[in-house]
């Protein structure tokens, strides 16, 4: 695709938890639990005005579904603020001075004053209906290959509350993370190639890697906002693996002009859509559909020039058609019927004869319908019409939910500034310029800087370097090498890889901390074992919960003396004289495998490796 001629403009907004002591707002921890739940409490939320007397569409559109939410609590974990019955306590210092950091490492402007503001929430993440946001800095930079992008703006503010479950009467969250303290970075839309947004996504995910932020799963999300000249914004929630973010780009890109070709043939069509909904029952009531069967009533809409249309694929695997059907689902239905895709499910050719007659529809309209209880088909009908009037003006400024395979669905309406207003409780909290250039005299060493530096001090290669970086493991590498004289290559694979592993192994390595993994490098430093042997007497410290010599004493790991290492070499050689004399110094690797396996790690390998050869080389 041609990028420019399309008018493709993009930008990012990346959502980060901080690793601060406490939560934004309240003195509660920012840890996630999975205790038995100690209470629970019942909400019901609805929208209400902003400060110039309007309602957010976004807000309103989540209040139609009527959902009741349920929040799951603690005595401990959760307090009164979350709950929203106590007002929120003084802002968390050490999270806006994160937040600072981060600001000043995307060379942004800090803002003088902190003002707490809330954001309109409805979907029940919040337990009042608003997350509490604040601006922090404006005006940063990145430079890409592609070029400069702008950071617009970098916002502190609460994380939502965790969703447990989804059912039909409503949902359930934890308050255990709602309150967390994030930041949301905004870009602006100069980023104009499916390349570059990730190259950017990247560029910002190391600086935060820089700082003091939560790591793992869910503690980082990403929103791409994407439109094209003839289309409209769209912002895409969710996007978690930067591979495949310039698939999603060319997804949506190709969405886009779909809806956009659809629109005119719409208008050359004079399509329309009226206002009437069947009743379709007396249709359908000798039905072998199982699913038409087992509704209480089937209802019907007539889309005016649709036809043809509502079945044109937009996105691999998905249609028109599955975008009423999205709509429609927000009010409880479980998917819709089109006549393009009809006859099928069961309902037969002679049906479908039967509904257009019904519906007096010409071979020019399409008709959907909604198999549901009455009201619930009706008010799903009148939300697929609602959508089809939408095709008419093309592309629908929304947002969608990313998903697996690269495509996205509708969630909601965009979000409009009606959803935004001061926050009462909360005084300004003063940002002075001491406060800032403090914290820009000491900013932490970028990823980037970092890994350049290791290789030139330690003599590391590239990619050791970079998985230390990547694994935030530079500091402990440095640490133990300050305090204990073993190799660097060791240590640093060890740190980069070995670890790693033994976790996918099933080993309990979060019950480890840095000191026990120097207390194993000292009995490599004093000679006691092997540097074979770390990984099996870390596995087994880790499981068992002993010390490091007692686990290479229990494994029988513990380093022979030299001179028993040579008699097993010297046994081992002349066992295989016949091989050495066909095979010379080629049979240095089988015999090197032989010695391994019966020294189990209780010898060097360079000091194997040695004996080995000069055994060999006598006889050769």
């Amino acid at each position: 695709m041609d990028w420019d001629q399309l008018g493709l403009k993009m930008g990012l907004e990346i959502h980060q938890q901080l690793d601060s002591k406490s939560k934004l707002f309240c003195p509660c921890s920012c840890n996630l639990t999975d205790k038995e739940v100690e209470y629970e409490i019942l909400r019901n939320l609805r929208p209400t005005q902003s400060e110039l007397g309007k309602i957010d569409r976004a807000a309103f559109e989540e209040a139609r579904r009527k959902l009741q939410f349920k929040y799951q609590a603690y005595s401990h974990e959760t307090c009164l603020v979350e709950a929203d019955e106590e007002p929120p306590h003084p802002l968390n210092e050490e999270a806006l001075e994160l937040a600072s950091i981060i600001a000043s490492l995307l060379n942004m402007r800090i803002v003088d004053e902190f003002h707490t503001m809330r954001k309109q929430v409805i979907d029940g993440s919040n337990t009042g209906g608003f997350q509490r946001t604040g601006l922090v800095a404006t005006d940063g930079f990145l430079e890409t290959p592609h070029g400069t992008v702008k950071i617009e703006n970098l916002c502190l503010e609460e994380d939502a509350a965790r969703r447990i479950e989804t059912n039909q009467d409503g949902v359930t969250f934890r308050l255990d993370r709602l309150g967390i303290p994030l930041v949301e970075i905004t870009t602006d839309p100069s980023i104009h190639h499916p390349e570059q947004v990730k190259e950017v996504a990247y560029m910002i995910g190391q600086v935060l890697r820089s700082t003091r932020v939560k790591r793992g799963l869910g503690t980082i999300r990403q929103d791409l906002n994407i439109s094209i000249k003839e289309g409209a914004r769209v912002e895409i929630k969710g996007v978690q693996d930067l591979d495949l973010m310039p698939e999603m780009v060319e997804r949506e890109v190709q969405r886009q002009i779909k809806l956009v070709e659809i629109k005119k043939e719409l208008k050359d069509r004079h399509a329309n859509i009226p206002d009437k909904i069947y009743d379709v029952n007396e249709i359908f009531a000798e039905t072998t559909s199982k699913i038409i069967a087992s509704a209480p009533c089937v209802m019907a809409i007539k889309l005016e020039g649709f036809n043809g249309l509502v079945g044109i694929e937009l996105q691999p695997g998905r249609r028109l058609g599955t975008e009423f059907s999205s709509y429609a689902k927000k009010l409880g239905v479980s998917g819709i019927f089109h006549t393009d895709e009809l006859p099928a499910y069961g309902i037969t050719e002679e049906e479908v004869i039967r509904l257009r007659e019904f519906t007096q529809a010409s071979e020019n309209d399409a008709v959907i319908i909604v198999a549901h209880e009455k009201d619930i088909a009706f008010a799903a009908l009148e939300e697929v019409q609602r959508r089809a009037r939408m095709a008419l003006d093309g592309v629908v400024e929304e947002t969608r939910k990313a998903l697996p395979d690269g495509n996205s669905e509708y969630l909601r309406p965009l979000p409009t500034s009606s959803r935004m207003y001061l926050e009462t409780d909360i005084p300004l909290f003063a940002i002075d310029r001491d406060y800032v250039e403090k914290i820009r005299s000491n900013l932490p060493e970028l990823p980037q800087e970092k890994k350049e530096r290791i290789i030139k001090e330690y003599g590391l290669s590239d990619d050791l370097a970079g998985q230390l970086v990547r694994r935030n493991k530079v500091e402990d590498f440095e640490e133990i090498l300050s305090q204990i004289k073993v190799d660097k290559t060791v240590v640093a694979s060890l740190l980069a890889y070995s670890l790693r592993e033994l976790k996918r192994e099933g080993h309990n390595m979060d019950a480890l901390d840095l000191e026990v993994i120097k207390d194993v490098l000292v009995l490599l430093e004093e000679g006691k074992v092997s540097k074979d042997a770390l990984s099996e007497i870390i596995g087994h410290v880790a499981d068992h919960g002993v010390t490091p010599l007692e686990a290479a004493q229990s494994l029988s790991l513990t380093l022979l003396s030299e001179d028993d290492v040579a008699k097993i070499i010297e046994e081992i050689v002349t066992k295989n004289e016949d091989m050495i004399k066909e095979r010379g110094m080629g049979a240095m690797g089988p015999l090197m495998g032989m010695a391994m396996k019966e020294l189990k790690g209780k010898a060097d390998g360079k000091l194997v490796n040695t004996l080995l050869r000069e055994n060999i080389q006598k006889i050769v």
